[in-house]
């Protein structure tokens, strides 16, 4: 039975899908250390919070019926440390929450919470709405999330709000078990984060390798507000699969994030009206968790914003012809992505084309021939069953001659 479970619970954008891939790249030096990252595939933790926490996911939270207690079988049956990350998990109910904690047995509970100052955090998750079929407009967003009034706040707070979080989370933990990593200013070296994790989660000493193609890269004012544009063009009429793909994937994580690196356009922040707000709040949650007594790895002051360094740009009003720009390359991203999907369309006709020739020239052989050639050609496969063969051939040879 693990010895230590590490539940790694977010929050949302805080370089939690570089972090979590760079876990599983790593499962097997771990492994190998007493450190275990139990997943067969990259989103097995993913499907384990969606079902624990029952978050809507375009239906795709029906699929995943019994993962949570999956996962936690599997944990229990590990020797060691056991860690579990997936974001999502910051916007568990107290109730969902302590059906986690007591899904391990004896094993020590421990909870890890990145964490990022608000100025930086407020834009990133309207952006992340937005490559949701999301069409609110950042200034709405801001109203509804400063009033806490509607759906969009409520999806904000609940995996946002860091007391409220550790409220939920941490109410029967001490203090030492409850670790707390800071995101660094703006500008750090990018593996700072993950320095700061390896340190609060104790694997520091264990020699990983840093190679990562699964960061949430973020997108300029420009190319969000042209993915707001497209989300409001097409009003819902694509599935939510197709979506996926074609508008969060093809547009926005490789081409349009891409261009937002390759052209220094200008990136979301935080409206200057409600930097006075957010100060505040920084102020307010400081001062909790510093009297907390929590494990902190980093520095609390870190949640204090930083001053801007570039002149504010309002994405609900982006330059037309930034935005032309970014429509122009989408338009040759799609060119480029029908093209391939062409001639995987065409190589799977062949395929089809192939296998019906061959159940068509199958259907005119009698079923024992087709019996005996299945057999001939198992049996060629393998020294054994060539010798086989042989020594059958040569005793129906001597059949045939004596008859």
């Amino acid at each position: 039975m693990a010895r230590r479970v590490l539940l790694h619970i977010g929050t949302p954008k805080t370089a939690t899908t570089y972090l979590q891939d760079i876990l599983f790249r790593n499962r097997d030096v771990l492994a190998k250390h007493g450190v275990h990252y139990p997943v067969a595939s990259f989103d097995d933790h993913f499907r384990a919070a969606l079902d624990l926490t029952r978050r809507e996911w375009g239906g795709f939270e029906d699929e995943v019926v019994g993962d949570w207690d999956a996962l936690a079988a599997q944990a229990r049956s590990l020797d060691g440390t056991v860690i579990i990350s997936n974001e999502i998990l910051a916007g568990a109910t107290a109730e969902q929450a302590a059906r986690a904690r007591a899904s391990f047995g004896d094993a020590e509970v421990h909870l890890v919470l990145t964490l990022r100052d608000l100025a930086r955090q407020i834009p990133a998750e309207w952006q992340e709405t937005v490559k949701h079929y999301n069409t609110e407009s950042y200034a709405d967003f801001l109203r509804v999330i400063k009033a806490r009034d509607g759906r969009s706040a409520d999806l904000f707070w609940r995996v946002q709000h860091v007391p409220d979080i550790l409220e939920r989370w941490a109410a029967d933990l001490p203090p030492e078990r409850v670790h707390l990593v800071t995101a660094p200013p703006a500008g750090a070296a990018p593996d700072v984060m993950l320095r700061r994790l390896e340190e609060a989660t104790g694997i520091d000493s264990i020699p990983l390798a840093y190679e990562s193609n699964r960061t949430n890269t973020g997108l300029g004012v420009a190319e969000t507000a042209l993915i707001r544009l497209v989300n409001e063009r097409v009003d819902r009429t694509l599935p939510d699969i197709k979506y996926r793909f074609l508008v969060r994937e093809v547009l926005a994580h490789r081409q349009l994030a891409e261009r937002t690196s390759r052209t220094g356009s200008p990136r979301l922040a935080l409206a200057p009206d409600y930097r006075p707000w957010v100060e505040q709040l920084a102020d307010e949650w400081i001062g909790k968790l510093g009297a907390a007594g929590y494990s902190v790895v980093g520095d609390l002051e870190d949640l204090r914003p930083t001053p801007e360094k570039r002149e504010y740009v309002d994405p609900d009003h982006a330059d037309p012809r930034d935005v032309l720009g970014a429509a122009v390359e989408s338009i040759l991203a799609l060119v480029h992505e029908g093209s391939r999907l062409i001639v995987v369309e065409e190589e799977l006709r062949e395929e089809v084309h192939r296998l019906r020739a061959e159940l068509d020239e199958q259907r005119g052989i009698p079923l024992g021939r087709r019996v005996r050639e299945k057999a001939v050609d198992r049996l060629s496969g393998s020294p054994t069953g060539q010798k086989a063969l042989g020594a059958y051939r040569r005793a129906r040879g001597r059949s045939s001659r004596e008859a």
